[in-house]
């Protein structure tokens, strides 16, 4: 596997979620004074790695407003979100091929991951170049998961997924092709009002410290 080029890279971060779980759209609740969609963005361009596309769909005029200033980001909305998880990836490779053909590869993450840093997505490259894995993967509760990183070779892999699956399906099929990147917080991920109230109850806990 060829090296990867930081300039033919793309990240595309999933944000088109119901948040069904949480019965209120969690990419804007509000963790250390930022929204879990405008930490996620931040990290992202953090890496330097462009472009970065945010893909939208449920409640996105909501959430176009809390980016309206943050610039150098692409948002792209994807009209099959109903059907889930898997219809965002698929629009943000289609999204990501058509404007740079020529990409190596791409970051797959979601916004709901409040302890992803540029450093984590940085680090996933890194591990490629030192490995020459196709797939990098964040590993956390013993599994791999995302933040990932997806060769272009992954592409056609990412583009069939359906329904309400997401690339962990891939990482788990495809084991002997994926590095692994330690990301033991990736296990805190907000999909209930209760996991949001167990984050600010640690951090306030860890201020007590």
């Amino acid at each position: 596997m060829n090296t990867v080029r930081l300039n033919h890279c793309a990240i595309v971060l999933l944000a088109a979620g119901t948040s069904g779980r949480m019965g209120t759209p969690k990419q804007v609740l509000v963790y250390e004074g930022k929204s879990l969609l405008r930490r996620s963005v931040e990290a992202a361009l953090g890496t330097g790695i462009r472009p970065v596309f945010v893909i939208l769909g449920a409640n996105h005029v909501l959430l176009e407003k809390e980016m309206e200033n943050i610039k150098e980001i692409r948002i792209v909305f994807n009209h099959g979100w109903p059907e889930g998880m898997a219809a965002s990836i698929r629009c943000g490779v289609a999204a990501a091929m058509q404007l740079e053909p020529d990409l190596d590869g791409l970051i797959m993450m979601v916004c709901d991951q409040p302890f992803v840093s540029s450093e984590l997505l940085e680090e996933l490259l890194h591990t490629q170049h030192q490995t020459g894995k196709p797939v990098v993967a964040s590993s956390y509760l013993d599994k791999p998961g995302v933040p990932a990183f997806f060769h272009k070779s992954f592409f056609s892999n990412l583009m069939a997924l359906q329904g309400d699956t997401g690339a962990r399906k891939i990482l788990k099929d495809q084991a002997a092709l994926v590095a692994l990147v330690p990301f033991p917080e990736g296990a805190t991920d907000i999909d209930t009002i209760s996991d949001f109230n167990g984050l600010n109850k640690l951090k306030k806990e860890e201020r007590r410290d």
